[in-house]
C-alpha cells in the first residue's frame, strides 16, 4: 500500500515513520521515499484507516487531509517526530 504525506524532510522523518509502522503494524517492509513523501508499506487495504491515523499521530498527514489549524498541528508534531527520528540514529 502506497500513502502519500505531508511533512516529511529528512531521514529523520523516514526513521520515526519506519520504527513506528514497524511497531504498530508488525511488519519491516517499509519504505518511505522522503523526496515523494511516499509511504510504502506491505499491509491490506483494510488497515488504510487504522495507518493514515498512525501517521497522523506522528505528525504525517495524508496531502489534503487536514487544514488550518489541524496543518499546524501536524507539522509541529512532525517536528518532534523528526528530531526523535535523528536521535535513534
Amino acid at each position: 500500500m502506497q500513502i502519500t504525506v505531508d511533512n516529511i524532510k529528512c531521514g529523520g522523518c523516514a526513521g520515526s515513520i519506519t520504527k513506528k509502522l514497524s511497531a504498530a503494524f508488525n511488519t519491516d517492509t517499509i519504505d518511505v521515499n522522503i523526496e515523494q513523501g511516499v509511504v510504502t508499506i506491505d499491509l491490506d487495504d483494510s488497515k488504510k484507516e487504522e495507518l493514515v491515523q498512525v501517521l497522523l499521530d506522528l505528525g504525517y498527514p495524508e496531502t489534503d487531509s487536514v487544514h488550518g489549524f489541524d496543518s499546524a498541528k501536524a507539522k509541529a508534531k512532525s517536528f518532534v517526530s523528526c528530531a526523535i527520528g535523528k536521535m535513534d540514529k
